[in-house]
């Protein structure tokens, strides 16, 4: 029996490692396909840099071990894309940003973990410029194109990987998410993403946007890829000063039912969510309701929490940051961009000292809600994909935030129209995360 590896490249993670195992198709035909979706889909913009000979011989070599009965790893065969905020080996790190970028000269922690399970890697994928934005707009390398919905931004920061997946270019997607930038593309992108708790996994070699609150993301094309792809990535690394060393495994899927406490966002349009955004998020939530029995949604208010204040305060930290790390590579950088910084060098060390306490406050504030809640549910952006041609919305990562301000895991559902569902869990419960969102996907028109 034989699989098509044109339609496998567009299959979910779990169907590819199921056609893979059984001996229906061969890695190298598989990444063969991907190769060439890539190459004929070249307009799309997706890739900062494919390998494909390395790609192919990677492809080659696990067919061979597949063939002695030895696979590598889980992943073994898996053509994978990754974000060009990572470091590959023999690659370049651009960043999204003009001039020579630095070749790395060893893996990110995430991406040797991946490539230890079997993983082929076929490449960098394309992101805003520094990793600076939610768009997927680059004025150096060109805009990302969303392939699910022609004309309208792909998102980001990480917009080339939620691009290449809706794509059919490979089978999951590692991206950067520090303060929304996998979950926005694989909202408008039709796709699901996860934003694992902060710490989680190591981002050793993860381009800095801000540390504190810096995670690598997983862009797959179901709930169960992404159980799949957390435990291969997860585990202590002690060249990151944030990975944490557990004493105990990350909290089971243990949720009663009928006794989930679910807080559902209800003041959105004081957040500034559209009215078509709203329509469909409560329309969602009333197909939903059932998964929690009797312990009905309760509706909560997060506009006390002053998220978009908070935000601009993660950037002023992030422009800093930016300037730390990069240094004369942002002579090249655009002029707006440029500004940004400019407005961070004027600042002054106290105010990078609120800036820090604001954060810090937003936790103690998220820490409340979980003491009255088990998952909070809110949409992921606050509007359909925006056109090309008009700027990029001010609010367009304040949703997204929310979580990664406080360090929690959030997993983003798509909807249909280029929108997404987003569950948010207190830090350490990744696992019941997925197995709700897997719940919850089952019974609602997510799109997945």
């Amino acid at each position: 029996m034989s699989a098509s590896p044109d339609a496998l490249r567009q299959s979910p993670l779990y169907r590819v490692l199921h056609a893979l195992a059984r001996g229906e198709v061969g890695s190298e035909a598989l990444t063969a396909a991907c190769l060439d979706a890539i190459a004929a889909d070249a307009g799309l913009n997706a890739w900062s840099h494919v390998d494909a000979d390395a790609a192919l011989a990677a492809a080659r070599a696990s067919d061979a071990r597949r063939a002695q009965g030895q696979p590598l790893g889980r992943l073994d065969g898996v053509p994978v894309a990754v974000s060009d905020l990572f470091d590959v080996a023999g690659m370049p790190t651009a960043v999204g940003l003009p001039g020579a970028a630095p070749v790395a000269s060893e893996d990110a922690h995430v991406v040797a973990r991946l490539r230890g399970a079997g993983a082929v890697i076929l490449g960098k994928t394309a992101v805003d410029e520094a990793g600076f934005g939610a768009s997927g707009r680059n004025p150096h390398a060109g805009d990302i194109a969303n392939p699910a919905h022609p004309g309208r931004l792909a998102g980001g920061s990480s917009g080339g990987a939620a691009a290449a997946l809706a794509a059919g270019h490979a089978a999951a997607a590692l991206a950067g998410d520090t303060l929304g930038g996998a979950r926005i593309p694989a909202a408008f992108c039709g796709l699901v993403a996860l934003k694992p708790s902060f710490a989680e996994l190591s981002c050793r070699g993860l381009a800095a946007g801000l540390r504190r609150l810096d995670t690598p993301g997983l862009i797959v094309r179901a709930v169960q890829d992404a159980g799949l792809l957390l435990p291969v990535l997860q585990g202590y690394d002690a060249a990151d000063p944030r990975s944490r060393k557990r004493r105990v495994p990350l909290a089971p899927p243990d949720w009663t039912p009928g006794q989930l406490k679910a807080g559902v966002v209800a003041d959105l349009d004081v957040l500034g969510v559209d009215p078509d955004v709203i329509a469909g998020f409560e329309a969602v939530m009333a197909r939903v309701a059932p998964v929690f029995g009797s312990a009905l949604p309760v509706a909560m208010d997060v506009a006390p929490l002053d998220v978009a204040a908070t935000r601009r305060a993660a950037l002023l930290l992030m422009e800093a940051e930016l300037l730390a790390t990069y240094g004369e590579r942002l002579d090249q950088a655009s002029a707006p961009l440029r500004g940004l910084l400019a407005f961070a060098a004027r600042r002054s060390a106290v105010d990078y000292a609120a800036a820090n306490h604001r954060l810090d406050e937003h936790i103690v504030r998220v820490r409340e809600l979980f003491e009255r809640f088990d998952v909070l549910l809110l949409p992921t952006v606050a509007s359909a994909p925006p056109a090309a041609d008009v700027a990029e919305p001010r609010n367009l990562a304040d949703l997204t935030a929310l979580a990664s301000l406080a360090g929690c895991p959030a997993l983003q559902l798509p909807l249909p129209g280029g929108l997404g569902l987003q569950l948010v869990g207190e830090p350490g419960s990744d696992l019941r995360l997925l197995e709700l969102g897997g719940i919850i996907a089952s019974v609602a028109d997510t799109g997945e």
